[in-house]
């Protein structure tokens, strides 16, 4: 048994899209029309055959007040795992991007919290050498 799928819901897939591969810098892998949405997934630059991250539109009520309550909360809605926390919060913060959080120092990891613009909060981390 692997992780080959995992999901996130978004407000607006072209917004999504574009922010994910534009700003957050992944690569789109799958786009499949179903008719006002679509099948729309995205994977890391370095894994394009790795585990994909689907862009699910946020049509469901109960997921939509999900997606509301933890982003009101500040907890984010899933991780990124990031090899330089200082020089990606940098790249990032240069193109805009919001931050909840900035880097932190959190035991074995540092991490930070960005606002995807999407409807949700993400953490990105790196975990300390040693």
């Amino acid at each position: 048994m692997r992780i080959k799928l995992t999901s996130i819901f978004v407000d607006d897939q072209a917004k999504a899209l574009k922010f994910y591969t534009e700003v957050l810098g992944f690569a789109k892998k799958t786009e499949i029309p179903m008719g006002e949405v679509s099948w729309l997934t995205v994977v890391s630059v370095d894994d394009t055959e790795g585990t994909e991250l689907s862009l699910e539109p946020n049509s469901n009520p109960a997921a939509a007040t999900f997606q509301q309550t933890l982003f009101e909360q500040g907890i984010p809605l899933t991780a990124f795992e990031v090899d330089d926390l200082a020089a990606e919060f940098k790249r990032l913060v240069d193109q805009g991007v919001e931050f909840k959080q900035e880097p932190t120092d959190a035991g074995p990891v540092s991490m930070a919290v960005l606002n995807d613009t999407c409807g949700n909060l993400i953490q990105i981390y790196q975990i300390k050498s040693g």
